[in-house]
């Protein structure tokens, strides 16, 4: 099984969840996200009363932060995590060690 880098996973996962509240955060602020939103829960046979707050930019970006943050969190702890349980399956598939292997 490949290593996965700690840190390469933690700013890939971190960078879409990023991007993708940041394009949600432009919806809001064109006007476009109420639209969305009732597409989506229509979909979802839902019939929900809602109001969107006005657009703030220090909103924004502690959404866009946040999500960057709880993200590049995530994708840290699921390459580490990944890392410790194939650590044994990469050991098995390796075969023994040498020194072991010329004694043989």
């Amino acid at each position: 099984m490949r290593h996965i880098n700690p840190i390469k996973a933690a700013l890939s996962v971190g960078s879409v969840i990023g991007l993708y509240h940041l394009l949600w955060v432009g919806l809001v602020a064109t006007g476009v996200a109420g639209a969305i939103l009732d597409f989506v829960l229509r979909l979802h046979f839902l019939e929900i009363s809602y109001q969107l707050a006005p657009f703030e930019v220090v909103t924004a970006a502690t959404l866009v932060v946040l999500t960057f943050a709880l993200g590049a969190a995530f994708g840290l702890v699921f390459a580490i995590v990944w890392n410790w349980l194939t650590r044994g399956a990469a050991q098995r598939e390796s075969g023994p060690p040498v020194a072991d292997r010329a004694a043989t």
